[in-house]
């Protein structure tokens, strides 16, 4: 660990941890942040922590689980596991539910649909081969949607690999791919079309409540079939 690493580290432990607020008020939305000290900066908010630079160390950013939140350990895992690949980012240093990683610089393909940004082929393309990737590095792609995957200079980047180790099913990747090809590229693409935020965060949470519904009608119809086989036998 080079010298420049270690001051931020020290930074981290003596400035930011003693004085950040991060808290997660709703599993299923992103954690709230009432408190970052200066001169930190708020990077990015997912639904189990909070990600954040110090201008002096553009190279790296810091991401802090809220309290009360599972996965820093797995998360440990997964990137000791994908190792060095141009579309992850790569772990420096993890402790106390914090991690320094290497900083990926793009926009999500959630904003690039806001702003109207075109999104080449070859960017789906890309987080394609990164997951068979992370797939043959034993680990099982999960939860990567809009929010999770980024766009730079044309190429696809994969920013959140916390829950690469459920072995669950998850068809949020498949999902946002058909959306891509029968959606967007014949019909938001050509018009460069900006989806606001109102309206895609609607789209959002309807694509979780029909997901939690088909999970639960999935389920139910599995304990009805074992019941019928017990009952039967």
């Amino acid at each position: 660990m080079n010298e420049h690493i270690d001051r931020l580290i020290e930074s981290i432990h003596q400035e930011l941890l003693p004085q950040f607020k991060v808290q997660s008020v709703n599993p299923h939305d992103p954690v709230e942040v009432s408190y970052l000290p200066h001169p930190w900066q708020l990077i990015g908010r997912g639904n189990y922590a909070a990600v954040v630079n110090h201008p002096e160390y553009q190279d790296v950013v810091v991401k802090i689980y809220a309290p009360g939140r599972p996965g820093f350990s797995e998360e440990v895992e997964v990137y000791r596991r994908l190792g060095s690949h141009p579309a992850f980012s790569e772990c420096l240093y993890a402790q106390d539910d914090c991690l320094v990683l290497k900083r990926l610089y793009g926009v999500t393909l959630y904003d690039c649909i806001q702003r109207g940004l075109r999104i080449p082929k070859q960017v789906i393309q890309d987080i394609d081969q990164a997951l068979d990737y992370a797939r043959q590095r034993g680990l099982y792609p999960h939860d990567v949607h809009g929010r999770n995957v980024m766009m730079y200079e044309g190429r696809g980047l994969v920013v959140d690999i916390s829950d690469f180790l459920h072995q669950e099913k998850c068809s949020k990747w498949d999902n946002l791919k058909r959306a891509y090809y029968w959606v967007y590229r014949p019909i938001l693409s050509p018009l460069r079309l900006k989806i606001p935020y109102f309206l895609l965060n609607f789209v959002r949470k309807t694509y979780r409540c029909f997901t939690v519904l088909k999970d639960k009608t999935r389920k139910s119809v599995s304990q009805s079939s074992s019941a019928s086989l017990t009952t039967r036998s």
